[in-house]
C-alpha cells in the first residue's frame, strides 16, 4: 500500500515539497492551505506533468485536515515567510499559533504520524508541535540542519571550485544565525577544510552559512528561499520512507545529549522507518561547546517567550 503523505502549507516552500515528493513516486501528497483554490490548483497542475516525467502520484489539494487522515508522515510548512530586516525572533509570536492549530489537526486525525517542522523559528515550533502533539521524541524532526550544511557546502564548493558531491559538510546548533558550523569536520574528499583554506576564508565561509537565510530573503526583496529548503525536507523524507538509517542534521529533542536538556537543537541523528532512531555524539572542542550552549540558549529564550504568552 502507498505511503501517505500531508503537506501543511502550499506556499513556494508547501508547493515545492509537495512536486518533489509527486516525483519521487512513493507516496501520495495530499497539500492542505487555509487559501480556497491555491492547494487544489497546485496540486492539479503537479499531477499533470506525472504523464511528462513518468509518475502516478496522486496529489490532493484540501482546505480542511478530514483528507489528510491516516497520514505516515506529515511536514508542516504554515506560517509566515521572513521578509527583509526579519529575524526569526520576530515570527515567534506569529507562527506559534499557526503551528499550534495545524498539530492540533493534524494528531486528531493521523495519530501515528511523523511530523517534520519546516516553519520558522524552527527549533521553537518543533519544540511547540513536541509539546502540543505528545509524540514521543523520534516522531517530531525539525528540518534545518540538512539546510544549514547544504548552504555551508555550496559556499566551500564556490570557494574551492569543486564538485559538491565531494563535501561532507557539518553544522550543530539552531537554525539561524546562532548555528554552529564545524569547519574541523567538514571536509573535501575526506580532508578538512581548515587544511585546505586559510582561517580567514574558513572564518568568512562559516559566517556567509550562518546568514544564509537571510542572505536569500535579502535578494529575492518578497518572500524567502524555496527550492533547497524543499529538497532537504525530501532527503528526510527519503531516509525514512526507505528506511535508509542515513545520518542527518535535524532538530530533535535531546535529553542531555552535547550538554543540553529538554530542547530541540540540530544535531547529527540516524533516520529511519521509526524517524530518530538514535543521536550521534561526536567531541567538541571547549570554544565548539560554547557556541553550541550560546545556540541552545537562543533557542531556549524563544522558547520561554511562547512559554510565557501561552
Amino acid at each position: 500500500m502507498r505511503k501517505k503523505i500531508t503537506v501543511v502549507g502550499a506556499g513556494m516552500v508547501g508547493g515545492t515539497t509537495a512536486q518533489r515528493l509527486a516525483e519521487r513516486n512513493y507516496a501520495d501528497v495530499v497539500l492542505v492551505d487555509i487559501v480556497e483554490g491555491m492547494p487544489q490548483g497546485k496540486g492539479l497542475d503537479i499531477m499533470e506533468a506525472g504523464p511528462v516525467y513518468g509518475y502516478d502520484t496522486v496529489v490532493t489539494g484540501a482546505n480542511s485536515y478530514e483528507e489528510t487522515a491516516g497520514s505516515d508522515i506529515v511536514v508542516i510548512t504554515s506560517g509566515m515567510a521572513r521578509k527583509p530586516g526579519m529575524s526569526r525572533d520576530d515570527l515567534l509570536y506569529a507562527n506559534m499559533d499557526i503551528v499550534r492549530g495545524v498539530t492540533q489537526e493534524i494528531i486528531k486525525r493521523s495519530p501515528d504520524a511523523i511530523l517534520i517542522i519546516v516553519s520558522n523559528p524552527l527549533d521553537a515550533m518543533a519544540q511547540l508541535a513536541f509539546e502540543v502533539s505528545g509524540f514521543p521524541k523520534n516522531r517530531v524532526i525539525g528540518m534545518a540542519g540538512v539546510l544549514d550544511s547544504a548552504r555551508f557546502a555550496t559556499f566551500i564548493a564556490m570557494e574551492l571550485d569543486v564538485s559538491v558531491t565531494d563535501i561532507n559538510a557539518f553544522v550543530l546548533g539552531g537554525h539561524g544565525d546562532t548555528m554552529v558550523p564545524l569547519s574541523r569536520y567538514t571536509t573535501v574528499a575526506g580532508v578538512p577544510i581548515t587544511e585546505l583554506l586559510p582561517a580567514d576564508r574558513v572564518a568568512a565561509l562559516e559566517d556567509r552559512a550562518r546568514n544564509g537565510g537571510a542572505e536569500i530573503v535579502g535578494l529575492l526583496k518578497t518572500g524567502s528561499a524555496y527550492y533547497a529548503p524543499s529538497a532537504s525536507v525530501i532527503a528526510m523524507v527519503d531516509a525514512i520512507v526507505h528506511d535508509q538509517k542515513k545520518i542527518l542534521p535535524c532538530a530533535v529533542y535531546l535529553e542531555g545529549e552535547y550538554g543540553v536538556k529538554g530542547l530541540f537543537v540540530g544535531v547529527p541523528v540516524k533516520l529511519g522507518a521509526n524517524g530518530v532512531e538514535s543521536i550521534f555524539q561526536i567531541k567538541l572542542t571547549e570554544d565548539e561547546q560554547a557556541q553550541l550552549n550560546r545556540s541552545a540558549a537562543s533557542v531556549q529564550e524563544l522558547v520561554d517567550k511562547m512559554k510565557s504568552r501561552a
